[in-house]
């Protein structure tokens, strides 16, 4: 996914994520952005931002399919570049956006509360430590120099993987780079490795030849999270509605999932980003969907990266440790289980 490295400017960092691309388009409107009519067609719709992310994209078979339409939701998706979408949820404009859980933190550090209902998915892959041509492993890296888009969720997964690996972290020169432009810094020579995202890392390795994968967020499972946080107002006045959302979403994986009808969500996903459905496999491998019975395993509160709880006070010690904001937030009060697990 394509990085915008805004919300250091904006909200002090972005931590992602995961991976997600991201255009510098507007939110979309008639023709692009798609509402569900609801039985009460006078009730004003709940709106949600989404972006260029698998477990995000994925909402558009639901869309297509006219799912949340049978649900008897009245839902208007608005398609974003992933940092507008933050703001755009920062400025009320929203009920709710998809966004990775670090970012999430980040967003209520400077007093925009997202509520997280629901877990998309977590990054199975798509992101990646990338290493030039004669650099084999980590170990490789001692005294070489990495480049990374410093605050953002690769520098987590650089972390994670130096920690993984016992190799201390001032053994490596970090060079902070934009996400974007990581394929022509690593082509440079000037660095030995790059931390980045799909599909800016698939570009990286098709830029350098010889160049390799050393470790990827498919070696921390749980790492990144991707999901469906909502404004406590949205929450608190239409939560039958996110629970009937919760079950579309559910509907959606399983029907991605399936051999059968796969090759139907990827026409549809890649359509809406304009790419093959071939291609587009490829990015839906490296992330891992949840389900709702996913969803209930991970949000059991407890420590590890198993835990939507755990892997958000990983990240929480990470913003704090890399000054993407000053004291850590309250984790629990922004992750809400009950919508996942209402009957």
């Amino acid at each position: 996914m394509p990085a915008t490295a805004l919300l250091i400017a904006m909200l002090a960092s972005i931590s992602l994520l995961s991976g997600c691309s991201k255009s510098n388009e507007s939110p979309t409107t008639t023709s692009d952005s798609t509402t569900a009519a609801s039985s009460s067609s006078s009730a004003a719709p709940l709106k949600v931002g989404y972006s260029d992310w698998p477990g995000w994209v994925a909402w558009q078979v639901a869309i297509e399919k006219g799912w949340i339409k049978e649900a008897g939701l009245n839902v208007d998706f608005q398609w974003f570049d992933y940092s507008a979408s933050l703001s755009a949820f920062a400025a009320g404009k929203l009920d709710g956006v998809l966004v990775t859980n670090g970012d999430n933190l980040v967003n209520a550090s400077s007093g925009s509360r997202g509520i997280i209902i629901l877990a998309t998915d977590y990054s199975s892959g798509n992101d990646m430590i990338i290493g030039k041509k004669g650099i084999n492993s980590l170990a490789d890296l001692k005294g070489k120099t990495v480049a990374v888009e410093k605050g953002l969720v690769d520098h987590l997964l650089l972390n994670t993987a130096l920690a993984k690996n016992n190799i201390a972290p001032d053994s490596i020169t970090l060079l902070n780079a934009p996400t974007n432009e990581m394929p022509q810094v690593l082509a440079s020579g000037k660095v030995d490795a790059v931390a980045v995202w799909q599909p800016v890392a698939g570009q990286a390795l098709k830029a350098v030849a010889g160049s390799k994968a050393l470790y990827t967020s498919a070696d921390a499972p749980g790492l990144i999270y991707d999901t469906l946080a909502v404004s406590p107002s949205s929450l608190g006045q239409h939560r039958a509605d996110w629970v009937k959302l919760s079950k579309v979403w559910d509907k959606v994986v399983h029907y991605i999932n399936d051999p059968k009808t796969q090759p139907d969500a990827l026409k549809i996903m890649s359509a809406r980003v304009g790419l093959e459905p071939a291609a587009y496999a490829e990015f839906l491998n490296g992330t891992h969907l949840l389900d709702l019975e996913g969803n209930k395993g991970v949000m059991v509160k407890k420590d590890g990266l198993d835990s939507l709880y755990g892997s958000s006070y990983n990240v929480n010690k990470f913003n704090v440790d890399n000054g993407i904001y000053n004291k850590p937030v309250n984790v629990d009060s922004l992750i809400d289980p009950s919508v996942v697990n209402a009957k």
